[in-house]
């Protein structure tokens, strides 16, 4: 047991859990944050159902965060998918496993794991500050001594930082923690969207709502594929989203930081190479032949897109399909493995999922989340230099960087 001041900056998924296990260790907890209701971004993640974690293996987990990636197998070693799901199911949060591995709060409410989290900070004894902001933290001799908030001085053995990144600012990600971190002398890593939506250079929204399950895309950078995915993608007002399209716009948004052009390849036929759908066309062109080929296609792609595919080629749409060449059927075998869109520019913080870039990993001791730079300084969640796909990869995170950094104050 320790009695020192606690200090958390931020009430959202890290700092909650850093605070109650911070209570729990017999520390004084004060659990400062900024808006007037806590969780504010935890409760619309996962378009409002909060997909907690992934049931991935470790190695598996942590390859969805790329090279920096290595650096969460310390925290991941204290607390990982299993004891979070164990934790929630204690507090009255009872989960589900969907598709993909992906955990999600039975109820379907994100605002269900807000409220539980709430309650259970309480019974550990963390008092938690609304509608309090903090200016500045305060460092005494190369050790942290507490925080400026509203105006007032309030003292401090330790301080977390647990403020989240800057996409969904109208949350209270704003990016304060940032600020606070170059106080402390630590090296941000240059801070930009992830998880964000796209917009394509020309309109797409005569397919808006549209969405494509089961296709491949790829992006191309200056002409080169940079990767691919397969799985879902949607149009929403001229902009590609959905879950492969997020998980690429992280090398699509640095692509375009240093101007170069980008353009996203959908094959929408990726279970049949080309051979196999030159058949399927020619058998279809063949049985209904007497058809008009717009009437056909309904067959092979979604309505909305019938329009796109007149759009890019030179085939009468009226023309009956048994007339079709063989240049113009290949043509549209083409088009049909190879749709192209250019994308124009990356949609802002507002809309990104999660910030990537941050404080520099190198810099954060794994096994505490204490700063190498400033002692009794914590840096967690968001904050970090550490950005991952969809799929509940970023709040476990969150969640485990949390943990760590409330257990181990001493």
């Amino acid at each position: 047991m320790n009695n020192n001041k606690i200090i958390v900056i931020g009430a959202g998924a890290a700092g909650m859990m850093a605070a109650g296990q911070a209570a729990l260790a017999g520390a004084e907890v004060t659990l400062l944050e900024k808006m007037p209701r806590p969780g504010r971004k935890l409760g619309i993640t996962g378009k409002g159902r909060c997909n907690i974690t992934n049931i991935a293996n470790v190695a598996d987990f942590i390859a969805h965060f790329g090279k920096n990636g290595r650096f969460l197998y310390q925290s991941f070693s204290r607390f990982f998918s299993g004891d979070l799901i164990a934790f929630f199911e204690e507090i009255g949060v009872p989960v589900v496993t969907e598709r993909g591995g992906r955990v999600f709060p039975a109820s379907g409410k994100a605002t269900d794991v807000v409220s539980a989290l709430e309650k259970w900070i309480k019974r550990c004894g963390v008092i938690l500050q609304t509608n309090s902001t903090v200016e500045q933290i305060l460092i005494k001799n190369n050790h942290l001594a507490g925080v400026i908030c509203n105006g007032k001085a309030l003292r401090a053995d330790a301080v977390i930082i647990a403020t989240g990144g800057a996409s969904y600012p109208r949350t209270g990600s704003t990016g304060d923690g940032y600020e606070f971190a170059k106080f402390a002398t630590h090296s941000i890593i240059p801070v930009r969207p992830a998880l964000v939506p796209l917009e394509t250079e020309k309109s797409t929204s005569h397919l808006n709502g549209l969405k494509l399950r089961n296709v491949k895309a790829k992006c191309f950078i200056n002409n080169k594929k940079q990767r691919e995915e397969f799985g879902e993608l949607t149009f929403i007002d001229d902009t590609l989203s959905g879950p492969i399209i997020l998980k690429m716009s992280g090398d699509i948004v640095d692509a375009m930081r240093n101007s170069q052009n980008v353009e996203i390849s959908i094959d929408l036929k990726p279970a049949l190479d080309e051979q196999k759908l030159d058949r399927r066309l020619v058998r279809d062109f063949t049985t209904r032949g007497k058809e008009p080929l717009n009437s056909v296609l309904r067959g092979l792609i979604p309505r909305e897109l019938i329009r796109e595919v007149f759009a890019n080629l030179a085939i009468d749409a009226n023309k009956s399909a048994s007339t079709i060449t063989s240049k113009e059927r290949k043509q549209l075998r083409n088009w049909l493995k190879d749709f192209r869109l250019k994308i124009k520019k990356h949609r802002p913080f507002a809309e990104a999922i999660i910030t990537a870039g941050g404080v520099s990993t190198k810099e954060i001791n794994p096994k505490t989340m204490e700063s190498k730079k400033i002692k009794n300084l914590y840096i967690i969640g968001e904050l970090l230099d550490l950005n991952g796909d969809t799929g509940g990869y970023n709040l476990q995170v969150a969640f485990s960087t949390g943990f760590v950094a409330g257990q181990s104050i001493e």
